[in-house]
């Protein structure tokens, strides 16, 4: 990993950049100011429920916990830091997930830890081994720094057992805690402890008896019989809220990010960890990502986005790109937000290399490739992600990639996959979009009134024109002609939208002048005459 973030001549002007990640950063800096006591690493973590499949909000999480974490050691010249990638697969499996296979076969394991029921793919020793794989496969993607712990691994081990006895110890307080925030039915059975029952391996929510806390003994009614229990070495695990608190106080988690839908979570969690005699970590209370109906991602419905889909479509900076933006705004997340992700990503690292160090740091671009170990990459390319779909697009479903690449070399000399190998990922990706997303939308309607003289207009300044005219050049007739009060366009809006939908098939489009340059004069004049026929 490069240190690009340790820069010196970033030091000065990250004390006081507006970006969140310092923000975010700035508060633990007041608790270590040049790092943990004795030299031990600031402890970062991300949680992470295997009750289903991974999605980009999980990602999210990672990535933008390690944005935090590299603003700290910019903001410390370079203090030790650990990213913990924590998965709580010992809980019990609550419901079947819509998006898995064999759910029958789930149905028969409900309650019981996530790492003893069969994996429904057939891939892995249990479900959660698979989703397990499956984040840390994508993480790995994008070569984040971190450790991946397993809840199971964890309590079966015995490292938590020390911490388990604790909670015994302050049964009592996490009661006096939790019981006010819980309806009358819940408080009557409720427990900060959940046995894991010899009878029937399920994870059991019934009350708990302590019967002695330095030996991890409880007692508690299963199938009939009351019986004696050790909660260690993997006989129990917590219920979530004291099991978040008690792992930041055993653990020494210093930072840890949640979704708005937690805030009470945390709020109670904190007080736990206090009991405990530990501390709640710093962290920023994120907004969720919504789907396109503007309900919350969820794992169990599965009507997220993959991480596989998004880079189907778009490259792996533009969901980071997308991920780092307003983290406190809640944000559709969906197939049709990744085109302007792509462009946007693609114009905030254009802008980079003339910044000052000050506005660099408020650079997104800067925060995508310093949360991968690397810099910020120099190249342009020379079409737009947009520009580049619509070009797949006249060109149809059926164009191959080789042909794209002729089109892009008439227009930019020299073009090809050697000399712009990440233009050629994203033909890749504008290709995979328009077969699927695109193409099945286009529409190209008839001229109406005045549109019929005005392309006609078009045509015929075109053919004026030598093939290698400049996309300025092209654009300033299109100008000229929308400006035409014959024409009868109220704003040049009326006349871009014509050509989108009489040339193009949609009801937004590129620049014109630069998709005319690109696409070519003649060509284009083929499409004046088909709309035209």
């Amino acid at each position: 990993m490069t240190d690009l973030h340790l820069h010196p001549s970033l030091r000065e002007p990250a004390q006081t950049s507006k970006a969140w990640p310092f923000e975010e950063a700035r508060k633990l800096v007041k608790r270590y100011p040049a790092g943990k006591p004795g030299g031990s690493p600031v402890l970062f973590e991300t949680g992470y429920g295997p009750s289903g499949l991974p999605h980009i909000g999980t990602f999210n999480e990672v990535l933008r916990t390690t944005m935090v974490r590299r603003a700290y050691e910019a903001l410390t010249g370079g203090a030790p830091t650990r990213l913990v990638a924590f998965s709580d697969d010992m809980d019990g499996l609550r419901k079947v997930p819509d998006n898995v296979p064999n759910g029958d076969m789930l149905r028969e394991y409900l309650g019981k830890p996530l790492t003893g029921i069969p994996d429904p793919f057939g891939k892995y020793e249990s479900f959660a081994h698979h989703n397990n794989a499956m984040l840390r496969e994508f993480l790995d993607r994008f070569d984040f720094d971190y450790e991946f712990v397993s809840s199971t691994e964890r309590y079966q081990a015995g490292a938590f057992d020390d911490a388990l006895k604790n909670v015994l110890r302050h049964n009592q307080d996490i009661l006096d805690i939790m019981l006010p925030t819980l309806r009358a039915e819940r408080a009557a059975t409720y427990s900060p402890i959940l046995p894991v029952s010899p009878k029937s391996g399920i994870v059991l929510q019934v009350p708990v008896t302590v019967v002695d806390a330095d030996a991890g003994l409880v007692s508690f009614e299963d199938e009939g019989e009351t019986i004696t229990h050790s909660i260690l070495g993997g006989g129990a695990k917590l219920q979530w809220k004291v099991d978040w608190a008690m792992r930041w106080v055993a653990l020494g988690v210093d930072y840890e990010m949640y979704g708005k839908d937690l805030t009470d979570s945390g709020v109670q969690s904190g007080k736990i960890a206090r009991a405990l005699g530990g501390q709640k970590p710093e962290g920023l209370i994120y907004e969720m990502f919504l789907d396109e109906k503007g309900e919350k991602i969820s794992k169990s419905k599965g009507n997220g986005l993959s991480l596989e889909q998004w880079l189907d479509y778009g490259s792996e900076e533009s969901l980071a790109f997308f991920a780092y933006r307003e983290p406190k705004a809640a944000k559709q997340l969906h197939i049709g937000v990744i085109p302007k992700a792509v462009d946007e990503y693609l114009q905030m690292r254009g802008n980079y290399p003339a910044q000052e160090p000050d506005k660099r740091l408020g650079n997104p671009a800067h925060h995508v490739h310093v949360a991968r170990g690397e810099q910020v990459p120099a190249t342009e390319l020379p079409v737009t992600f947009g520009l580049l779909l619509n070009l797949v697009g006249v060109m149809g479903a059926d164009a191959s990639k080789d042909q794209i690449w002729r089109y892009l070399g008439q227009y930019v000399e020299g073009a090809n996959a050697v000399t712009y190998p990440e233009l050629d990922r994203l033909i890749d990706n504008a290709m995979a979009y328009n077969r699927d997303y695109v193409a099945p939308t286009l529409n190209r309607r008839k001229p109406q009134g005045g549109e019929d003289a005005a392309l006609r207009d078009l045509d015929q300044k075109l053919a004026a024109l030598p093939a290698d005219a400049s996309a300025d050049d092209i654009q300033n007739i299109v100008y000229e002609i929308g400006k035409n009060e014959a024409y009868g366009f109220e704003s040049l809006r009326d006349w871009f939208k014509a050509l989108y939908e009489t040339l193009l098939g949609s009801s937004a489009g590129p620049r014109m002048g630069s998709f005319i340059a690109l696409f070519g004069i003649d060509n284009t004049r083929r499409l004046i005459a088909e709309a035209l026929a």
